[in-house]
């Protein structure tokens, strides 16, 4: 197994040097704990482990049933891994350097049609707490974009309703990304009747909480979708990323430019941002092949 030091040296480096969010911490953690498991005693030293090492590892998981994509991923956070001990002189032989990544096929992401938005949208009843609760989460969501670790990450001074902005964190970086009316509205409501009561504890910051007044999980959040996702009776598998996905399809369907989608995205790299290209052009295509008489 691999030296309990070293693991919570990388991880330190992770989160104060790199600033990686939390998620991406995780991610790599768990990739490497799984590794240091499988290698159990194969290897005493790290110098020991070697690229053939490291390819029986990526072998078996693939044996296992592991799909691409996480067998992809798990070599990312290796190539990490072994970057940091040559960099901080652990050692000087990366083992991971050359070896290549599996290939994956993208899935375009499922969204949702405008029609299915609006129906999931009118879900929440504002007649209770938790249904002006849930009408601003979503409202919230698909007015802006953000993840849902974005968004119950958000605390109660990262929304100016006088402005229509709300400020996003990730890791080291913000955004500001504005709000429709019919966003500010739910989230109006929600802060000025209905967040002070839930509150376990006036210095509560999180803008977004549970009944029980503490900030909302992101399994509580799944629930609460999945919930009204049966309740519009959507068939369509929603994950808690869907309002994101249709949020930038339908921006770039009504002509928004990728640069600033990129940017309400947060995406680093604009081959990200992409994506929704090629899905609009995937709808407009279906689209012509059930329309046009001679498709």
């Amino acid at each position: 197994m691999l030296d309990t030091a070293l693991v919570q040296s990388f991880q330190t480096y992770l989160t104060e040097e790199k600033r990686a969010s939390k998620n991406t911490v995780a991610s790599y953690m768990r990739d490497i704990k799984q590794f240091s498991q499988a290698l159990g005693s194969k290897c005493a030293d790290i110098s020991g482990i070697t690229r053939t090492v490291i390819e029986e590892y990526i072998e078996s998981m693939t044996k296992n049933g592991k799909s691409a994509a996480t067998v992809s991923r798990s070599i990312a956070s290796l190539k990490c891994f072994f970057g940091y001990l040559t960099m901080t002189g652990v050692t000087v032989h990366n083992p991971v350097a050359n070896v290549e990544s599996v290939k994956t096929v993208k899935k375009l992401p499922q969204i949702l049609t405008s029609r299915e938005v609006e129906l999931l949208l009118e879900q929440p009843g504002c007649v209770d707490m938790k249904g002006y609760r849930d009408k601003a989460m979503l409202e919230v969501l698909y007015a802006t974009g953000i993840r849902v670790s974005e968004l119950i990450a958000l605390n109660s001074d990262d929304v100016n309703l006088t402005t229509g902005l709300i400020t996003c964190r990730s890791g080291n970086k913000e955004r500001m990304i504005p709000l429709y009316p019919a966003a500010i509205r739910a989230l109006d409501n929600y802060i000025h009747l209905v967040r002070n009561k839930i509150l376990a504890l006036p210095t509560e910051q999180a803008l977004f909480v549970n009944m029980n007044g503490e900030r909302l999980s992101r399994q509580g959040f799944w629930k609460i979708i999945k919930y009204y996702q049966e309740k519009a009776k959507i068939n369509k598998e929603i994950t808690p990323h869907t309002l994101r996905h249709s949020f930038a399809a339908h921006l770039l369907e009504n002509g928004a430019d990728l640069r600033s989608l990129q940017e309400m995205l947060g995406h680093a790299d604009i081959s990200s941002t992409q994506v929704y290209t090629q899905l609009v052009k995937k709808k407009l295509k279906d689209v012509y092949n059930k329309a046009h008489p001679r498709a």
